[in-house]
């Protein structure tokens, strides 16, 4: 962390006081150096021009979120600020530094949702197409990878951090651990059940023969990762035009499910979301397909 001094523009009150909490960020919070940068980034222009810290009010606070409103700064970035300068004042109220919180009447910017990209089944049926069965492991491997997170909706993370023993056959159902170290259980179709079965029947082709449990390896033999599961995925759908991440199929698998009549807990139990507002946004996605179906094929669209 830069030494006191490195802060120009700050009174060495403001500037004391602001180091003192970023010094407990990173020694005390463990907060990675990135978030540390980030609220120093945020707060310095903030805090700039005051003599005091007792200077920093609700008013100065909308005054400068207002300045970078009118400068052109993104939702996102200006929700991020806002995260920023709470941190700030919690702290510097639990600290006996401010008398009272100016921070908690601000009102966060909502940050635009954006629809997720998403591929039709013809599109996904482009994809595997595109996988040439010419007996390899890897060509079993990248079909398998292709179909189990359509069937499924898992993150490319949970896939690669799969074991063999991890999927049931009988019940068609995959164990993946997920966010917050979380497990759960999600089923798939027939379509993922072959391809896992060709893919384990040639997976010791592969294998190291060093114990390797992981259910898809590289071609070195080791645990596929997801960098190199984006690249199968990005490989495969750039030669039908949609190139795409492993998270679109995940989204693409969200919102068939939807469209197909999915009560939306069932949709958030299989995704892993902790909060059915995040699974929410598909039936935006669905709405959205709606009216632009209606628009193209009704007379008066």
């Amino acid at each position: 962390m830069d030494s006191v001094n490195d802060i120009e523009g700050l009174t060495p009150n403001v500037e004391a006081v602001l180091m003192d909490f970023l010094d407990e960020a990173t020694y005390s919070r463990g907060l990675s150096s990135a978030t540390v940068r980030a609220y120093r980034a945020d707060l310095v222009p903030l805090l700039t021009g005051l003599k005091h810290i007792s200077e920093l009010t609700t008013p100065v606070i909308r005054t400068h979120l207002g300045a970078r409103h009118r400068a052109g700064a993104a939702r996102t970035s200006l929700a991020r600020l806002t995260t920023s300068i709470r941190q700030f004042c919690s702290w510097a109220v639990a600290r006996q530094i401010l008398t009272s919180d100016p921070s908690v009447r601000l009102s966060s910017p909502k940050p635009r949702r954006h629809l997720p990209e998403i591929l039709s089944p013809g599109q996904v049926d482009g994809v595997l197409g595109g996988i040439e069965d010419d007996g390899s492991p890897e060509a079993a491997r990248d079909r398998a990878i292709v179909e189990l997170l359509y069937a499924t909706g898992i993150r490319v993370e949970e896939l690669c951090g799969a074991n063999v023993g991890d999927v049931d056959f009988s019940a068609r159902m995959i164990t993946v651990i997920g966010k917050g170290d979380k497990q759960r259980s999600v089923p798939f179709g027939a379509p993922a059940a072959k391809a896992l079965g060709a893919w384990l029947r040639m997976r010791p082709e592969l294998g190291t023969g060093n114990g390797e449990t992981a259910l898809f390896l590289g071609v070195r033999g080791g645990r596929l990762n997801p960098r190199q599961a984006r690249r199968v995925i990005h490989k495969y759908s750039a030669a039908v035009g949609a190139d795409v991440s492993p998270h679109a199929l995940r989204h693409s698998a969200a919102t068939a499910m939807v469209e197909g009549g999915a009560d939306l807990r069932v949709v958030q139990e299989m995704l892993g979301h902790s909060s059915l507002a995040t699974t929410q946004i598909y039936t935006h996605v669905s709405a959205d397909r709606l009216r632009e179906v209606h628009k193209k094929a009704h007379p008066r669209g």
